[in-house]
């Protein structure tokens, strides 16, 4: 009997066990990002599961739902998955995530940290964000300054109100 649990154990821990290009030893695509040099805010609040290959760096991160929010007067969208190649220091053929720059939207396809500042890239231009600007993670619809009340359907920024300073 004690044999029979045993094996019925051993094989639900096998079927459950992610694959091996899946998420690393328990750890969170914000942990990840982490051992790779980045701040934890490249990723908005709500990924839900993540894949990476670590022989090539091959990424795809998956979030709730598509996001959308300003940061710095930069409308930034994240589609529900973004995928890219990560290394130390530099994330490269990113795909998912867009930042809108006067009446365009424009894939970001490249992030690179050199010391304290994080360079954005699309394609041939590209922009330097100090790194502490990313020390947590922006939230869907209000992005780094926001404190959520619900109303219905509606997400109320508290700093916009007047309620908060800051």
């Amino acid at each position: 009997m004690t044999t029979l649990l045993f094996l019925i154990l051993c094989l639900t821990a096998v079927v459950a066990s992610p694959p091996a290009a899946a998420a690393e030893e328990g750890l969170t695509a914000y942990q990840i990002l982490e051992a790779y040099d980045f701040p934890v805010g490249l990723l908005p609040v709500g990924v839900k599961s993540y894949e990476i290959d670590s022989s090539t760096g091959k990424f795809s991160v998956y979030l709730n739902r598509t996001c959308s929010f300003t940061i710095q007067g930069y409308e930034l969208k994240y589609r529900s998955t973004i995928k890219g190649t990560i290394s130390r220091g530099r994330i490269s053929n990113l795909s998912g995530i867009q930042v809108k720059v006067l009446l365009f939207w424009l894939n970001i396809v490249r992030v690179s940290k050199v010391e304290d500042e994080l360079e954005l890239s699309v394609g041939i231009f590209s922009a330097d964000f100090p790194v502490d600007s990313f020390e947590e993670s922006p939230q869907c619809g209000c992005g780094f300054n926001c404190v959520n009340l619900r109303g219905g359907n509606k997400n109320w920024n508290l700093r916009s109100l007047g309620i908060l300073s800051g």
